[in-house]
């Protein structure tokens, strides 16, 4: 038998007269038709070299992240992650057993997990945290669920400013058990939580948690967050939060958070084509059992000398389906690993020095945005760290953000939520910086919007 092509016409024909058919085709008669994708297309075998000269023409239509001037705000992130990460990362002792939900998991995967949820501990304030989920936004989507297992109601409520993504994946989680998610509205000046809305929210009963974000889906840091818990009262506060912003930032712990998810991309993960992510997720230790996923604990051998083990693990597939509290399969240990390796190596001061020069540049692009006619930057008064919104005055952000690409140049994300249904159009972008943005880049950021709005204004 051939070894890549696993079947010769004779084996084939041999192998339907045994099935008693008269041709592959009947093996998927019970697919519909209009499922199916029908033939490639690709053509006839070809050697190799002439391969390898296509997928390169192909691959040359590509337009690398690092060919632009990337000013793209959101959860995910550009920062630049140090040659250790990847070093440490792709040791074959990591690399190859990085699933730890099995008994077999090794001490060293363990030992780092240990780690990663210690670190994120310390981050949030709170007082433990799991071994990782999948990513930032399905960490809070396991909030809401989690929320709903210590208090009762039928509605979760979240920032009317949450990124359209966040709230779908938190509108799949709550549609199951037939939970509402309802938004929060901000104030139109500074971008704020319209707190008299939540205290009525709360009066009006059934709330059984409520989801902030620092920062916010704008980009910029709400000061009322602080307060949400004294309005809540026994009803569990989520945040969901940046990591680098809490080296600067009070943790949400002690500010009341019940519950604090993120997303860890951005430390030490490669923003590859948006992925992989890893969420994030910690609460307090008398609600442990209510949580997600698997924790890592230390313990000691037979030999008295240091160990670690899966402490807790709540998927269905180790305890009873009844007391199961998400059927998370697995979590995002290389993610983990590489989390852990990248905060680390940058340690505490380093985390908060790069979110302070982050933030510095941000400054420097809203100052020069800010002096483009047709923008608005920031677009709210409020304070920001590495991003924030910037309003057009003329046209739409997709034509706008378009231009801009034509110059290299990712102007950043339009605040748009493009499911059926929704506003078609938007003015405003989220724009962002990282530690690798330059000068020179901000200026040519500049220079690109003022031509792109004088094109618009001409209708060109």
């Amino acid at each position: 038998m051939p070894r890549w092509i696993p079947n010769e016409p004779g084996e084939e024909a041999a192998l339907l007269e045994a099935l008693q058919i008269s041709s592959v085709e009947q093996l998927f008669r019970d697919v519909p038709k209009k499922a199916r994708i029908g033939r490639l297309g690709i053509g006839a075998g070809r050697d190799e070299p002439d391969v390898v000269r296509e997928v390169d023409r192909i691959l040359d239509r590509n337009k690398p992240l690092g060919k632009f001037a990337n000013f793209l705000g959101g959860r995910i992130s550009s920062r630049y992650s140090p040659a250790a990460v990847d070093a440490m990362v792709s040791r074959s002792e990591f690399y190859t057993s990085y699933t730890p939900y099995q008994p077999e998991a090794s001490q060293g995967m363990l030992r780092v997990l240990f780690e990663f949820q210690s670190l994120w501990v310390e981050l949030t304030g709170l007082d433990v945290a799991n071994a990782s989920l999948y990513d930032g936004a399905t960490a809070a989507g396991e909030a809401l669920l989690f929320c709903r297992r210590i208090h009762e109601g039928r509605r979760f409520l979240v920032p009317a400013s949450l990124p359209w993504e966040e709230r779908s994946v938190l509108e799949n989680y709550a549609s199951g058990p037939g939970l509402s998610v309802e938004g929060i509205p901000y104030d139109d000046r500074t971008g704020r939580l319209d707190l008299d809305f939540v205290r009525r929210a709360v009066g009006a009963g059934d709330v059984f948690g409520l989801l902030a974000d620092v920062p916010n889906g704008f980009g910029h840091l709400d000061e009322g967050v602080a307060d949400l818990k004294g309005i809540l009262g026994d009803i569990p506060l989520v945040v969901a939060a940046d990591p680098l912003s809490l080296s600067v930032l009070e943790p949400p712990g002690r500010y009341g958070a019940d519950v604090v998810v993120g997303e860890g991309q951005g430390f030490g993960i490669a923003p590859s084509f948006g992925g992989p992510l890893l969420g994030l997720f910690a609460c307090r230790s008398e609600h442990v059992r209510a949580a997600p996923g698997r924790i890592v604990g230390a313990t000691q051998d037979v030999a008295g000398q240091p160990a670690f083990a899966l402490t807790l693990q709540t998927r269905e597939q180790h305890i009873r389906r009844s007391r199961a509290t998400s059927n998370i399969c697995t979590n995002q240990s290389l993610m983990a690993l590489a989390f852990t390796v990248y905060a680390t190596v940058v340690g505490p001061r380093g985390l908060a020095a790069l979110q302070a020069s982050i933030a510095e540049k941000a400054r420097t692009l809203a100052s020069a945005l800010g002096g483009v006619d047709g923008l608005k930057a920031p677009r709210f008064d409020a304070p920001y760290l590495g991003e924030f919104t910037v309003e057009l005055s003329r046209g739409t952000a997709a034509d706008f953000l378009d231009r801009l690409r034509r110059r290299k140049v990712l102007g950043g994300v339009p605040l748009v939520d493009p499911r059926p249904g929704r506003p078609s159009s938007s003015e405003r972008i989220l724009v962002g910086v990282s530690d690798a943005t330059t000068e020179r880049e901000i200026q040519k950021y500049a220079r690109a919007a003022r031509t792109a709005l004088a094109s618009a204004g001409r209708g060109a």
